[in-house]
């Protein structure tokens, strides 16, 4: 059985399709078993060891609130312990495979060790740095536990109010990192006071609530300033995400007379996003394509897209290039839309670079130009854009743009974009691994892919593995089987009959009720 690939020419961004299905998957009956926005709210006051913070258990609460109003099924942890919160952290994980959105926000004392960011629990006993270090949660945890969400992912981290550990302790002395111990001549970082710069995964944005290396506030009033000015400004919809924290750090410097600046860090997706929800005329970027989505931005919002770009910020630049590219508003203007990418592109975005590997590839207000498209798709790729990677595999599985095939190449492609979370990847591999293309792999193999594929939300994997299973060994639809039973979703016979019982695991699975 071999995959079934093929590429389709439609609205940017351009995606290769791997099943000859259609578009969309029209389901009677199931709905999304999982809330789409999943939020885990800490708030930590109460400490043993360390000073206590009077606003944070208000802010966790109210930003809980907050975030209920507006759809996220809400976690609330209030002073949890150390153990208590790394459950939690696991739990989140899990459920947040399914959601579109994933976030968490802490309100509590973090600091910066060997630059590396930790969230101290209120039973943590802070006497050194490797206390700081084994028993509190890294940004690295939380950033695992929203990692798998399916669109976007959100870590906020209302934290360092005041230095939690006076000069008792020197946070550049040595310190444990992986297991083993550093020195600070090794370590970077080090300060008394504020986080270290972050850097998230592409797709994740996390939001400081000061600069890296400053001192959050706690304030006077019943919240701290930036909770205040988040709670206000992530309840309006139509507002896109970039933007919005962008008011926000305009309402603290303004509340704080400039003494605190929030900052936010990491590469979100160049497809736009309303933590509220769209407005009217709006759609939400995860629902329809980049050009429909970006069509709706309102003007003083593309306005402000305008000013970023001028300062050189590759996401507006994205965002003002599909709105150009788009043939049915009046902003059409190919022509532009290749000069922004070509700026993003040079200024190092993948996405930009990719989308404009197409326009080479396509002609489209360039000079088709073979030579070009490759050498963008694999300047994407080599910056891990798992889209170009999966690009590349299916030009070099079949040839293309002038390249040979090369399926052993095509498949070296397809297991880098699948390590990555792309679905079609995930489903195209696990495919080939069922074909026996694949040396020092089996069903085993070929299933956990097909599980990830589920989890990560693949309409067209839902709907193959529901009608044509049997396209799948038998041996393969058994370790499926297995896979399902391990994570709870089935509980039948591993016999490898996708009846009715597994089909109603993989559904579960996938995050619709039955």
């Amino acid at each position: 059985m071999q995959p079934v690939l093929r590429r389709v020419s439609g609205d940017l961004p351009f995606l290769i399709a791997i099943l000859a299905l259609g578009a969309a998957l029209v389901l009677a009956g199931p709905t999304r078993a999982a809330t789409e926005k999943q939020a885990l709210v800490i708030g930590m006051s109460d400490y043993e060891t360390i000073g206590r913070l009077d606003n944070t258990i208000n802010d966790a609460r109210g930003v809980a609130a907050t975030l209920g109003t507006m759809g996220f099924d809400v976690t609330l942890s209030l002073d949890a312990g150390g153990a208590e919160l790394r459950q939690q952290l696991d739990d989140f994980a899990f459920r947040s495979e399914t959601a579109d959105l994933a976030l968490i926000y802490f309100a509590g004392h973090g600091v910066e060790v060997a630059g590396e960011n930790f969230m101290i629990p209120v039973d943590a006993q802070v006497r050194s740095n490797l206390d700081v270090q084994r028993q509190s949660v890294s940004l690295k945890q939380m950033l695992a536990a929203v990692d798998r969400a399916r669109k976007m992912r959100i870590v906020i981290l209302d934290s360092c109010r005041d230095n939690p550990l006076g000069g008792a302790i020197d946070l550049a002395a040595a310190t444990e990192t992986e297991g083993s111990v550093t020195d600070s001549a090794r370590a970077p970082g080090g300060s008394s006071g504020g986080l270290a710069p972050a850097d998230p995964d592409r797709g994740t944005l996390v939001a400081f609530a000061a600069r890296d290396g400053q001192v959050a506030l706690d304030g006077v009033g019943v919240h701290s300033p930036y909770a205040t000015a988040l709670m206000e400004k992530m309840v309006e919809p139509g507002l896109e995400i970039s933007l919005m924290f962008r008011q926000v750090r305009d309402k603290v410097l303004e509340m704080t007379g400039n003494l605190q600046e929030p900052h936010t860090y990491g590469s979100l997706t160049g497809v736009p996003f309303y933590l509220a929800g769209p407005g009217q005329g709006q759609i939400q970027g995860t629902e329809g394509s980049a050009l429909d989505a970006w069509a709706g931005i309102r003007p003083d919002q593309e306005q402000q897209l305008l000013a970023l770009a001028e300062q050189g910020d590759t996401r507006s630049m994205l965002g003002l290039a599909y709105m150009r590219l788009n043939p049915n508003e009046d902003r059409f203007d190919p022509d532009a839309a290749a000069d922004f990418l070509e700026r993003a592109a040079a200024a190092g975005s993948p996405e930009a670079q990719f989308e404009l590997a197409k326009l080479y590839e396509r002609g489209l207000s360039v000079v088709v130009d073979y030579d070009r498209a490759l050498e963008l798709y694999n300047a994407a790729a080599e910056a891990d854009y798992a889209d170009a990677i999966n690009d590349l595999g299916f030009l070099y599985y079949q040839g293309g743009l002038g390249l040979p095939a090369n399926p052993p190449r095509a498949i070296d492609y397809f297991r880098r974009a699948a390590d990555l979370r792309h679905p079609q990847a995930q489903f195209n591999y696990a495919a080939l691994i069922d074909d026996g293309l694949v040396a020092g792999s089996g069903p085993d193999e070929a299933a956990q892919y097909l599980y990830a594929a589920l989890r990560s939300g693949s309409p067209d994997v839902l709907k193959i593995l529901q009608e044509r299973p049997n396209m799948f060994t038998g041996e393969t639809r058994r370790a499926l089987q297995e896979q399902l039973t391990e994570f709870g979703f089935y509980q039948g016979a591993i016999d490898g009959d996708i009846g009715p019982g597994t089909k109603r695991g993989i559904r579960l699975a996938y995050g619709l009720d039955d």
